[in-house]
């Protein structure tokens, strides 16, 4: 019995770890396009983001039944299963920071249960259909619908404002923003820490603390709250970069149009219970309101990685999840070499993200670097006609002067 406490009390744990990685992972969702357009300054962005995090979390729990009760049969569910699930979401949470993309923590979680729950009682006890309805149909189609809205959204923002004066405009969408943010923050708290919850209670239930078909306790949903608002406060810098600069160059009306978007969606999913994933929602609207601007571009290329990382985190984590059951069905020793892997791997990906370390300092000064055909355009244009280059002295040298003519001798003079 005091064995089964203490694995009981390394999955809390252990689910409290994954909900701090959440939040810092996903702390651009809510704050990078604030951050990028100048609205917020990075530090107060992050703080305001985090305490509302923490209020979202107390808003609704439909999300964290879809987990606990629906996704996996909670009958027979081993503590330690949900470890390896965490062990899974937690390390594709840290390698997809380590690069700054800004893949779904939620899917992460969704595919290290659904691996460590086949790997320990088979296909039979993931409910397919929940798995259909509420996670993978919303995660195809919330980026596209979030991404139409805030296309539209930016396209009427600048239908608005387009004979007012630009700084006053300017001015009002930054405050706009700023609200638009705020409710993006709210939603994310009510979505995502909502995750952790679930987790923590289908432990709960798997280890007899809780009656089957509970909700989640109390402290369950103070404690996740104030996991995945610390996480947001310590800011996923890399990220936030990522989202704000990398994808496309925001101005502050497409920040309050693709924030706006955002946040309907989210609140909308958590109402319905859908496990729905803040950074597809996000991303979609922040691509979406780069197409709504006249002359606005995404950065293609930059997409293609985010991508990419949706398509792959869902198996990458089911397989990490698989695997780490795999070794901690073996009995107490498994569990523990599990837990010193977590541990050492989380170690080395924070050291070798010290090697070029990115900050409130540096968040906003860099942009995806530049094509090779954009570069080779670079190279070979010429400068604007009336520009005059620096230096032309310098780089055009003066004629030498003519030598000298020979002398010539007075007595050869006839």
């Amino acid at each position: 019995m005091e064995n089964f406490s203490l694995i009981l009390a390394i999955v809390v744990v252990t689910a409290l770890a994954f909900d701090f990685t959440n939040g810092f992972h996903d702390t651009a969702n809510a704050m990078a396009t604030t951050i990028s357009t100048g609205a917020l300054k990075p530090k107060i962005a992050v703080t305001m983001s985090a305490a509302l995090n923490l209020v979202g979390a107390f808003l609704s729990v439909e999300v964290a039944n879809t987990i606990s009760k629906g996704l996996v049969d909670e009958n027979g569910i081993r503590p330690e299963v949900i470890f390896a699930a965490l062990v899974g979401a937690i390390l594709w949470n840290l390698v997809t920071w380590l690069v700054g993309l800004p893949s779904s923590s939620s899917h992460a979680l969704m595919g290290g249960l659904i691996g460590a729950t086949v790997a320990s009682a088979g296909f039979g006890a993931v409910h397919g259909d929940v798995l259909v309805t509420k996670v993978l149909l919303p995660a195809v189609a919330a980026p596209v619908v979030a991404g139409l809205a805030a296309m539209l959204s930016t396209r009427l923002s600048y239908a608005i404002g387009k004979n007012a004066d630009d700084n006053a405009t300017r001015k009002g969408f930054r405050a706009g923003q700023i609200a638009s943010a705020g409710l993006v923050s709210l939603a994310h708290g009510t979505n995502d820490a909502q995750k952790t919850m679930g987790i923590i209670t289908l432990a709960l239930i798997a280890g007899g603390s809780i009656a089957p078909g509970s909700n989640p306790p109390t402290w369950v949903i103070l404690s996740a709250g104030l996991a995945i608002a610390l996480g947001t406060y310590i800011g996923g810098w890399r990220i936030i970069r990522t989202m704000g600069k990398g994808l496309t160059d925001l101005q502050p009306q497409q920040g309050f149009a693709a924030q706006t978007s955002a946040a309907t969606a989210i609140l909308a999913s958590s109402h319905l219970g859908f496990s729905l994933s803040t950074t597809h929602v996000v991303s979609g609207s922040v691509m979406g309101a780069g197409l709504g601007r006249k002359g606005g571009t995404v950065r293609w290329s930059t997409a293609t990685r985010m991508m990419v990382a949706w398509v792959l985190t869902l198996p990458a984590a089911a397989l990490v999840g698989a695997l780490a059951e795999s070794v901690t069905d073996l009995g107490d020793w498994g569990t523990a070499v599990v837990a010193v892997f977590l541990v050492a791997a989380s170690a080395t990906i924070w050291k070798l993200s010290r090697r070029e370390a990115v900050d409130s300092s540096n968040v906003v000064g860099t942009d995806e670097p530049a094509g090779v055909v954009t570069t080779a355009i670079a190279a070979v244009t010429p400068p604007p006609a009336g520009t005059v280059t620096e230096d032309l002295t310098a780089t055009i040298p003066a004629p030498s002067p003519a030598p000298a003519a020979p002398a010539t001798d007075p007595a050869a003079t006839v």
